[in-house]
């Protein structure tokens, strides 16, 4: 039987592969942890004429909450939008039943950001682009 099959590289996977390399992993996962119970979260920083300039997105998923991304334009930092942010994304997070976060972020980006706001390193990868770090950081919610 495994004689009929061979690999291949497909060069646009989110055409096709990725669906079912995907569909199939989601069934199994859920297999084992039940429903994910996925949710999306935006919260987004607004000029006064509408623009969204930056904010923060994350996922909700079995009592978790991840923390995609965080970014505001430079002139905007040091500001406190940030730390806002933040805290209304992980008490919407907790709102919805999460009862941890966990994210990434790299030496030259925010890691002392997100300590100075209760998250701790539990993994990194040095190196991971020449000469810096990649963290991994979780808090209890």
């Amino acid at each position: 039987m495994a004689e009929n099959y061979q690999i291949v590289y497909v060069e646009k996977p989110e055409e096709s592969a990725w669906g079912i390399i995907g569909n199939g992993l989601d069934a199994y996962n859920k297999g084992f942890g039940g429903d994910y119970g996925y949710q999306r979260l935006c919260f987004a920083l607004q000029s006064a004429d509408g623009e969204i300039v930056g904010g923060l997105l994350g996922d909700l998923f079995w009592g978790w909450f991840h923390i995609d991304l965080l970014w505001l334009p430079e002139a905007l930092r040091g500001h406190g939008f940030g730390a806002q942010l933040l805290a209304q994304a992980e008490d919407e997070a907790r709102r919805r039943g999460a009862k941890h976060a966990f994210l990434d972020t790299f030496s030259f980006q925010a890691p002392e950001f997100y300590k100075q706001h209760g998250y701790r390193v539990f993994g990194e990868l040095t190196d991971f682009t020449a000469g810096h770090t990649r963290y991994f950081m979780t808090k209890e919610l």
